[in-house]
């Protein structure tokens, strides 16, 4: 969710699916051959300073040919006892990671003697800090293996929920339990940003603990495309916050937000988050995003198995070798990935583009998030359809959208109408797109374009029931929609 866990750190944080040797030029990201060989020497202590073009650089190398385009979707879920509706624990998540090992083959992942995850074949199930089950599926080219990811991972932590009593529910947010009720995971990170995140903003404690989301890792060509799709992300991802919104309540009451997960993401850290208004200047680059990344202040140092703090200091000084936290050493590209890997506005940028504005939901809506950016970002009609429907669009509209539609969704006035408008017209543009690519993937659309022609989306789904047959109770939830 806010940081991908889906390899262990010192790997990737995507499994390596393309070679970088692309053709140098104005429409290629060209990376110099000792930039790739620097890469994999990551962990070795460096003697001199990584320089402003090597980070550079290693965004640059995420550029790919277009038949070299991949899918990544990642989905959280929370886990609770059948009993009580009470969030799982680290034990009862350790027996499940265990059963996956023994029973399906995935691999153990460890730290500190604790089991905190499992890999198989490019995939991970990991946890967030309040036990948020994640399954961060490998690089595909269709919609329907990313589908059938999930589709695997479902039925296999079903059948063994079944077995502990444990079920799951697909929601943007816990709608019954407070922060203190939930277990926090054994993982040394999450302690460290338990304790700052109070500090730099209102929220941090309820993203950690208490949200789920959907989110989908798409490939760029060229600076240009990553800039033209990093803009396209930004500006819509409001309309996937609306039509994915089920994030209504918050312990045990309507919230009055529709998704509340989205509304938690304004007041988190306001120096890694936010919609990155510099990404729609006409000085934008892979050195702008750079940049940016240098100024964010650092969490931790992944240093022999631990983590160093570094809470708040500056990434800028450990260039030049005088981070307080590890005097006299220089940075590695690890250290450099683990560090973009703590900035959480709406759209990252990696080797590749996160988008990351959807609530967790039902196993369709896990379906639907990737079709719905594949479509307007996988094809270069829609592509340019969707740009052209945010051109004109200020900062100051961006940043209303962003704040107000998670309260409002896609009832939210916009230009003289509602912003239901703007999300059938993003859907219309992707079902052109996903029919141009001739996948046989435009069914995947089928649930958004029901959500967005109706205008009612599932958290005010979930808030009639509320008010009605579940007698203003949230308990029915986990017995009528959970995976």
């Amino acid at each position: 969710m806010y940081l991908s866990s889906r390899m262990p750190l010192g790997q990737s944080a995507r499994p390596k699916h393309t070679d970088h040797s692309l053709v140098a030029g104005s429409e290629r990201c060209a990376v110099p051959s000792r930039h790739r060989t620097r890469m994999h020497a990551a962990e070795t202590k460096r003697s001199i300073s990584l320089t402003k073009e090597d980070l550079i650089n290693h965004l640059r190398g995420g550029c790919k040919p277009r038949h070299k385009w991949r899918i990544g979707t990642e989905h959280e879920k929370l886990g609770f006892n059948l009993r009580d509706n009470s969030r799982m624990n680290h034990d009862q998540i350790a027996k499940m990671l265990r059963k996956l090992e023994s029973r399906f083959g995935w691999t153990p992942m460890m730290e500190a003697g604790k089991i905190i995850g499992v890999q198989m074949d490019g995939q991970s199930v990991t946890l967030e800090p309040g036990g948020q089950f994640e399954l961060s599926g490998a690089p595909v080219d269709t919609i329907h293996k990313t589908c059938a990811e999930v589709n695997s991972h479902l039925y296999q932590v079903k059948a063994i929920g079944e077995e502990l009593d444990i079920g799951f529910l697909g929601v943007g947010f816990d709608p019954k339990w407070s922060i203190p009720e939930i277990p926090i995971m054994p993982k040394d990170r999450y302690k460290l940003m338990k304790s700052y995140m109070p500090t730099v903003g209102s929220m941090g404690l309820d993203m950690m603990f208490r949200t789920c989301t959907v989110q989908v890792n798409l490939d760029f060509e060229s600076e240009r495309d990553m800039i033209e799709k990093f803009r396209i992300g930004l500006a819509l991802q409001p309309v996937a916050n609306a039509l994915f919104a089920s994030a209504p309540f918050k312990e045990g009451k309507p919230s009055g937000f529709l998704s509340l997960r989205g509304h938690t993401w304004t007041d988190v850290d306001n120096s890694r988050c936010g919609g990155l208004p510099f990404v729609f200047e006409e000085d934008m680059s892979f050195e702008r995003y750079v940049e940016y990344a240098m100024d964010v202040p650092m969490y931790f140092v992944y240093r022999d198995g631990e983590y160093i703090n570094a809470l708040g200091q500056s990434w800028r000084d450990f260039m030049e070798a005088k981070l307080p936290a590890l005097p006299g050493e220089y940075p590695t590209m690890t250290d450099w990935e683990n560090h973009l890997a703590t900035i959480f506005p709406e759209v990252r940028l990696k080797t590749y583009l996160e988008m990351r504005g959807a609530d967790g939901g039902p196993w369709r809506m896990l379906c639907a998030l990737p079709a719905m950016w594949v479509g307007l970002l996988y094809d270069d009609q829609a592509q340019q359809e969707a740009l052209a429907l945010i051109s004109d669009w200020t900062a100051e509209e961006r940043e209303f959208l962003r704040v107000e539609v998670p309260r409002t969704g896609m009832q939210t006035p916009f230009r003289g109408g509602k912003f239901q408008d703007i999300c059938q017209q993003t859907v219309a543009i992707s079902r052109g797109g996903l029919q141009r690519r001739g996948r046989d993937e435009v069914h995947f659309l089928k649930r958004i374009e029901e959500i967005a022609e109706s205008g009612e989306s599932l958290a005010e789904k979930f808030i009639g029931l509320y008010e009605t047959e579940w007698n203003q109770s949230v308990d029915p939830l986990y017995k009528e929609f959970p995976y």
